[in-house]
């Protein structure tokens, strides 16, 4: 564990994992775009030493590799986070008397630093900053994208209390700075800072909150964690049985909350349900489209503390893969051992990058029974904030889980039309393709052996055709068992007319499963991967069309187009503006970065 993020700036710097930039950097697109190209990259973390126009030190990447979120977490691979969790959940039923109670002591062990610690004070509060000298100008808050409403805060751990119960809440939502004392707080429907907001409203009230710039990693890491809704514990107790040592907590110096006392700064506040609600972005997300605008509520700053010599901590998140990825990957391994309490068939599962959460998870299990595929799958869509997944992949123990490989296996088993299952539920309400905000399609592929009730297997080669048929503003690739189209969309319904057309041709023997996207997209398999989730509703854009060797999968992930009934805004994908991308090309040996080829520019 790290007392604060300082010492693991420290720690980082000490293992070659940091680079400090000592020239002069604009907080406004320049450290987001030095910044993406280094985690995508697989490089170190940065710490900006000098913002221009700001008081502070920004530092970035601290989760940016799969090892360096390992170490913010106090294990050597986040593997190692199931283990743990497995110990404390081996169960030993039937076993009491002094055995069974000396058996526990290695699990409360385990539990040492679940609870919090209250102090007074802390170093957070060494300055206070109150009235006038409340500016969220002075700190280096990042611009990320060209197209963005304004800069935001985007690790902030925001602390509410529920109004009626006074359970705490650690949660991390976007806050888009609006002026000197207040930012937009995007607490979305399903959120548990949104209830405890609505809350408030009922009862006529204010509700307090206070945000944490920093702190140990694992606290940062913590407040994304989708932890279920267990009464009396908080993202605090899950902090501190990782770090294995109890989170300080000190009361806010205008709010009656507590706040982390090694965090780096907080902000204090309040939001006022009585109030109008504010327009609040867009917002380049994590799903590598921008988030158009919508209305959320005015956080209202009435202090901001802070150590004498604050650094404060930032991420971006962007086209995949971002450190989200990792995060992501963190909470996999940690909830893994309680998936299996409740299922206990599955042997694994995994949330590819390319699907950026919610919209990929392939799952493998233990298969000793028909229809077992679905009733996991439709199991982990009712699993907290699991029931977002919009394509689940089921495979037989053993299957490769990552890449095109776990598309291929499951493609080896998976007859469509027989083995796919269309269902509705709820979506991420940043998901833009859906047939309305927050509620859509999701898709089931059972990609197991299938047995005699089932059906039985059906003989398939996958296959990939060195020359393909050529079509207009077309571009294409294969991989076994897999084709990819991109295409010039010029029309309403444009895509089932090239999937017909390619499905007709010969070169469809051997495929199972066709993904169509917009021309702008790169015939890399994570890139078509990432376009297609994102732009799909599936209810609406999967079908099943024949090809020359049985039924083809279609997924239609091209832009939707009011003619064929899409009535909700459709957002651009993020691409950083040119002059910024230049600007960096010319500067990047002078500021002392990792030798990386220049990037290409490309135009919005």
């Amino acid at each position: 564990m790290y007392r604060n993020l300082q010492a693991f700036i420290a720690d980082l710097e000490r293992a070659g994992e940091l680079v400090r930039v000592r020239q002069p950097v604009s907080c406004e697109l320049e450290i987001t775009e030095i910044a993406d190209r280094l985690v995508k990259a697989g490089g170190p973390a940065l710490l900006f030493e000098r913002v221009e126009g700001r008081e502070f030190p920004v530092f970035i990447g601290g989760f940016g590799t799969a090892e360096r979120a390992a170490r913010a977490l106090g294990v050597k691979s986040l593997d190692e986070l199931a283990q743990r969790v497995e110990r404390l959940l081996q169960l030993e039923p039937g076993r009491g008397g002094l055995k069974a109670a000396l058996g526990l002591l290695p699990k409360l062990r385990e539990l040492r630093g679940f609870f919090p610690k209250r102090v007074r004070g802390g170093p957070v509060q060494e300055v206070v900053w109150r009235g006038e000298e409340v500016d969220l100008f002075r700190l280096p808050i990042l611009k990320c994208w060209p197209l963005d409403g304004g800069p935001y805060i985007t690790l902030p751990l925001v602390i509410t209390k529920d109004p009626e119960n006074g359970e705490l809440n650690l949660g991390m939502y976007r806050m888009q700075v609006l002026d000197r004392r207040s930012t937009a707080m995007h607490w979305q429907l399903h959120k548990v800072g949104r209830r405890h907001y609505d809350k408030a409203k009922k009862l006529g009230r204010r509700l307090e909150v206070a945000v944490a710039l920093g702190g140990d990693p694992i606290l940062t890491y913590a407040a994304t964690a989708p932890l279920p809704p267990i009464p009396g514990v908080s993202e605090f107790n899950l902090a501190g049985f990782l770090r294995g040592a109890p989170v300080e907590l000190t009361r806010g110096v205008t709010v009656d909350l507590p706040v982390p006392a090694e965090a780096e700064f907080v902000l204090e506040g309040y939001v006022d349900p009585a109030e109008d609600l504010v327009v609040e972005g867009p917002f380049g997300d994590h799903t590598g489209f921008y988030t158009l605008e919508d209305f959320y509520p005015r956080f209202h700053i009435t202090a901001i503390t802070h150590r004498r010599r604050a650094v404060y901590p930032a991420t971006i998140v962007g086209r995949p893969p971002m450190e989200d990825a990792y995060l992501i990957e963190a909470s996999e391994r940690l909830f893994l051992p309680a998936a299996r309490l409740i299922l206990p068939e599955i042997q694994d599962y995994h949330m590819p990058p390319a699907g950026v959460a919610h919209n990929w998870v392939n799952v493998a299990i233990h298969k000793s029974y028909p229809g077992q595929a679905y009733k996991v799958a439709q199991g982990m869509l009712g699993l907290g904030q699991m029931m977002f997944a919009k394509v689940l992949v089921v495979l037989d123990a053993g299957a490769p889980l990552k890449g095109a490989a776990a598309l291929e296996a499951a493609l080896a088993q998976a007859l469509p039309g027989r083995d796919t299952l269309l269902t509705r539920g709820p979506i991420d309400v940043l998901d833009h393709s859906s047939r309305a905000m927050g509620y859509g399609g999701k898709l089931i592929i059972d990609g197991t052996r299938k047995l005699p009730e089932e059906g039985g297997p059906v003989p398939f080669t996958p296959r990939a055709h060195s020359s393909l048929p050529a079509l207009p503003g077309v571009r294409q690739r294969q991989l076994p068992g897999l084709w990819m189209v991109t295409l010039e969309k010029t029309r309403p319904h444009q895509a089932r007319e090239v999937a017909e057309r390619l499905l007709a041709a010969p070169e469809s023997a051997g495929i199972r499963l066709l993904l169509l996207t917009d021309a702008d997209t790169a015939l890399e398999f994570d890139e078509v991967m990432w376009a297609v989730l994102n732009n799909i509703d599936p209810e609406r854009d999967a079908w099943v069309m024949p090809g020359a060797e049985g039924p083809v999968l279609v997924l239609d992930g091209t832009r939707k187009l009011p003619e064929e009934g899409f009535t909700r805004g459709w957002p651009p994908k993020i691409v950083m503006a040119p002059e910024v991308v230049q600007r960096v090309n010319q500067r990047w040996a002078s500021l002392g970065l990792p030798p990386l080829p220049p990037k290409e520019l490309v135009e919005a």
